[in-house]
Formats: C-alpha cells, structure tokens, sequence
C-alpha cells in the first residue's frame, strides 16, 4: 500500500513539474495523429480568465472561441490514454475553472477509432476519460464535479477509414452541465 502512495505522489509530482514547464507553441510536428499533420489544429494555451464571469466579449469563458476553456477535445495516439503533453495546460485550465466554480458539473467522454473490439475500444475509451479526470482532480477539482464516460468508437468526429479520420476519433470530448 505505502508504494502503491509513493508512486501516486510521485506520479502527481512529475505532472504538476510538467504543468510547470509547457511552452506556448507546440514543437514542429506535434499533432493529434502523432507524426503526420491531420486537419485537427490545437492553438497555443495561454492564460486566461476561469471564473465564469462574461469577459470583455460579453461571453462565457465557456462559449468565447478566444479562451482555452471553448477547447474541449483531447487527442491520443493509437492504442494509448496516457494524455499527452500539449493537452496538459488545456486540462490544468478546465481543472481551475471547476475549483473556482464549485457548482459546475463536467462529463468526459472516451472516444476511440474504429478499430479493435467493441469490448476493448470502450474499455480505452473509458480509460482515457478516467486518465483526464484523474488529472483534474489532482489539480483540484471536486470528484463529484466529473463523470467520466466511454462512448467507444460509436460516436466519431470522421467516419472516414484513413489515418486522418482515425486521429480525430482517438479523444475525449469535454461537456459542462447544460451541453449534455
């Protein structure tokens, strides 16, 4: 039990390290599908306002395409939850907007490409929306705050049969109350 403690707390401490040191642009040849530019284009993080209270565009933080929280999707590689490095600071900002507003509800939901079982695709599918609400409870939200779900490969982004449309099924998806 006392390792099972040490490599969680070790664990958690190598994130928050990593949370620490992310750089605004992502480093060439850093997308989605891993390798290979899809279509799916992510945007630098930068700070921003997770209160809930309408910034100066009069809109949500939520709804203002101009904030971090508008960003919902978390990519993968093939057959991997881990979440990786340029979906952290988008995770620690969803994390901080729901550790300030204690009333907000949260529903993360697994998705995976077509290929491998129904039974093992909603398996990862449920493993990558437990790895992001892991991640944000160690940043401080509320466990209650988030349900994390596992739609499998039933609901893609890209019905395509390519790499392209793969790398865009391999997400979670983000939803606050009142969007599911």
């Amino acid at each position: 039990m006392r390792q099972i403690a040490i490599a969680a707390f070790s664990t958690a401490s190598l994130f928050l390290a990593a949370c620490a040191t992310t750089s605004d642009t992502p480093a060439p040849g850093d997308t989605p599908g891993g390798g290979k530019p899809s279509d799916v284009q992510t945007q630098p993080v930068r700070p921003v306002d997770v209160t809930g209270k309408p910034g100066a565009t009069g809109l949500s933080p939520l709804k203002d395409p101009k904030n971090v929280l508008s960003q919902r999707s978390i990519f993968y590689d093939y057959d991997k939850f881990d979440v990786k490095d340029e979906y952290r600071a988008l995770v620690d900002a969803h994390a901080r907007y729901l550790r300030e507003n204690p009333s907000a509800r949260m529903l993360i939901q697994g998705n995976t490409d077509e290929r491998g079982s129904r039974e093992y695709n909603v398996g990862l599918g449920q493993r990558r929306s437990d790895g992001v609400k892991r991640m944000m409870t160690l940043l401080g939200a509320r466990d209650n705050q988030i349900e994390s779900v596992s739609l499998g490969e039933e609901k893609p982004q890209d019905a395509g049969h390519s790499e392209g449309a793969w790398s865009k099924n391999r997400r979670s998806d983000i939803l606050y109350s009142g969007e599911y």
